[in-house]
């Protein structure tokens, strides 16, 4: 049997295993056979722990197996597009742009937007104002993406565009209050718990259209391993490509930082930990490889949030850079050798 489709068998268990966990272990101790009851749709003794399982745990952990497996896709799209092993879903400035978006309504406007005819605040308001921002990012991009033919020059540019949306929300942190300033801290520590079954029609839509995108790039990015000249010649579409993984990326990435905050370190190490799991760089077997081990960590890292119990949750922007600083630096250090 195929190597990758072992690995693949095995991360797919262990994903099971590990979105199970989460459902059963939480910052409330729930007795085992309960919580099976309620999954079966059982009465139990105590009617909140339904609630806390059917609104809280099971979107949470959906969340979480969504927003892993999108980050490290964007992740591997991004490095391999740019060949650059440190690139990810923020460097493009994209998490950066919806980072711009939610600070100018919590920051700038407290937190409402109002006019004559309606008035819109709280999470819908922080979801709109990320994907604005991430989408207006995009646009920028997209449109130097017309204008520069070198794959570096528009990586470079999407840096910068990060470095001028930082600006902004520092300048904006500078005039802010105290309470709009601790709203955007605590939202930019990320969390997975704020997507409800209302919003999860939406979230799941936008992020399985993205996966899909990035499943039919494949057959290009195998072709762009070998380098921009080769896949040409090969037929691929090299402008059209790029436009396409940008969109993916864009979508992906505005879609975890909207409804879960700007998610650090998933994207960049888990295609790493997928290419040297494989020992491969070829994308039909990565590409799902790095997306069950994306939504592995992410699930990983919402159980080990939930280790205070009572005392509260860890934000899980505290736990990524722990797991995954090590693989950087070990990547770094390789490329040294």
């Amino acid at each position: 049997m195929n190597k990758g489709i072992i690995y693949g068998i095995g991360l797919g268990i262990l994903t099971l295993l590990l979105f199970a966990s989460n459902l059963f272990w939480g910052a409330l101790s729930i007795p085992f056979a309960d919580v099976c009851h309620i999954l079966c749709g059982e009465e139990t003794a105590k009617t909140s722990w339904q609630y806390i399982i059917w609104d809280n745990r099971l979107p949470q952990a959906l969340t979480a197996t969504l927003c892993g497996a999108a980050l490290a896709v964007s992740g591997l799209l991004l490095q391999t597009a740019f060949r650059n092993p440190l690139a990810g879903p923020s460097i493009l400035g994209i998490d950066s742009g919806a980072n711009l978006g939610v600070a100018i309504v919590m920051l700038g406007l407290g937190g409402v937007v109002s006019t004559s005819t309606f008035s819109l605040g709280g999470f819908a308001l922080v979801i709109i104002a990320a994907m604005v921002g991430a989408m207006a990012v995009m646009g920028i991009l997209l449109f130097f993406s017309t204008l520069l033919k070198n794959d570096i020059m528009l990586l470079i540019t999407g840096i910068m565009l990060g470095y001028i949306t930082s600006s902004a929300i520092s300048l904006l942190q500078y005039t802010a209050t105290e309470s709009g300033m601790y709203s955007f801290m605590v939202w930019g520590l990320g969390s997975f718990s704020g997507t409800t079954w209302e919003r999860m029609p939406a979230f799941v839509a936008t992020i399985l259209i993205g996966l899909a995108c990035a499943a039919a790039l494949i057959k290009p990015l195998n072709a762009l391993l070998l380098g921009t000249n080769y896949a040409r010649n090969l037929g691929i579409p090299i402008r059209r490509t790029r436009t396409l993984l940008l969109w993916t990326t864009g979508l992906l990435t505005a879609s975890c930082t909207a409804f879960c905050g700007p998610v650090a370190f998933i994207g960049l190490a888990v295609p790493h930990l997928a290419r040297l799991l494989l020992g491969t760089t070829n994308h039909r077997s990565l590409l799902p490889t790095t997306m069950l081990m994306g939504a592995s960590l992410a699930l990983l890292c919402n159980l080990i949030s939930t280790l205070p119990g009572d005392a509260g949750l860890i934000p899980i922007n505290v736990i990524t850079p722990i797991l995954g600083a090590p693989v950087i630096i070990y990547v770094i250090l390789k490329q040294r050798w």
